[in-house]
């Protein structure tokens, strides 16, 4: 096929069929949902978020034993165990790590790489990209605003530009806003060694978000998929993009309670940080797990609205290859004409 040749690179470096990463999503990506990626040719990664390092060991065995295939551990470098996490993959000896939330130290991505992990990392500005090369990365995902969940402040067109027309020294994967194969094969064509879609995969049939959260997803428009506000740069709070609810609203409210209480040296701005990811944390969970749609929290990425839906998971990257190579055949018959 036309598309093994933009494959090669990101292939090579995941070690997957399929350089198509399904994101780390709190809640979502569990030991099923990973290792059903992996069986089906891409790559799946573990959330680390805020788990417990012996859940997160336990994790790690189980997605092991569902699956003989590649996958990854995705490691907060903002929460509170993450010091902990990351002493728990250097000890088993994790193949592969992304680092999101936050700046990884230069001594962090070093000890993960040397007990044989190879790091990646999210950038969201062309700046932060050179930094993170800088510090050591072996990999960069390009996240777009148009993502979901937490964001960054760039849309992806822009980053295309600024970091993967320019960057040359590492693989580059490309994220936020993807569902669609033909859009896949036009990011390949122009450089990125993969994907990552995380939209896309909630709406398959391994994932064990509740039925009310997939038929909201199915139902809902890209514009209903907003970023939260921020405030005041007091509480530097990084926007998240859900689908628009009451918990959208009550997030609001916590922002300005916070706020008040800063104001009155109530609590620390570390604390009210803290805060903040554990209303995002329970709204989740509350949705996710619960199928509480009015009041949890809905991330969604924009892609939402190209996702109409429930499919088995092969089916879905199965899907997503085939309509890349067809596009990619289309333009290869356009240029000989």
């Amino acid at each position: 096929m036309l598309i093994d040749k933009f494959f090669e690179n990101g292939r090579q470096f995941l070690g997957c069929k399929y350089p198509i990463m399904c994101g780390a999503m709190t809640w979502v990506s569990d030991p099923k949902l990973v290792s059903a990626v992996g069986n089906a040719g891409g790559f799946g990664l573990l959330a680390g978020g805020n788990t417990p390092v012996d859940i997160l060991e336990k994790q790690i065995i189980e997605t092991g034993e569902l699956t003989e295939n590649p996958f990854g551990i995705n490691l907060i470098t903002l929460a509170p165990v993450y010091k902990d996490q990351l002493e728990l993959i250097c000890r088993l000896g994790c193949p592969l790590v992304v680092f999101a939330g936050g700046i990884p130290k230069k001594s962090e991505i070093e000890k993960a790489k040397e007990h044989g992990a190879r790091v990646v990392c999210f950038a969201s500005t062309a700046p932060l990209a050179h930094q993170l090369i800088e510090r050591g990365a072996d990999a960069l995902i390009l996240e777009g605003s148009e993502a979901g969940g937490h964001i960054g402040p760039v849309a992806l067109s822009v980053l295309i530009q600024q970091i993967l027309f320019s960057v040359e020294s590492v693989p580059i994967f490309i994220a936020g806003g993807i569902a669609t194969g033909r859009m896949m094969a036009h990011l390949l064509m122009m450089g990125a060694a993969g994907i990552q879609m995380g939209t896309r995969f909630i709406m398959a049939e391994e994932c064990m978000a509740h039925s009310k959260f997939k038929e909201t997803f199915r139902m809902a428009k890209a514009r209903d998929a907003v970023a939260t506000p921020q405030f005041d740069s007091r509480l530097p709070v990084i926007p998240v993009r859900a689908l628009k609810n009451e918990g959208s609203i009550e997030f609001a409210k916590l922002q300005l309670e916070l706020l008040n209480k800063l104001d009155n040296n109530l609590l620390d701005k570390l604390e009210a940080q803290f805060r903040v990811e554990e209303f995002w944390a329970g709204a989740l969970r509350s949705a996710v797990i619960d199928g509480d749609t009015g009041r949890g929290s809905l991330m969604a990425g924009q892609s939402v609205g190209l996702v109409d839906k429930v499919q088995p998971l092969k089916e879905i990257i199965e899907e997503m290859v085939s309509q890349a190579e067809s596009e990619m055949q289309r333009l290869r018959d356009a240029l000989n004409q």
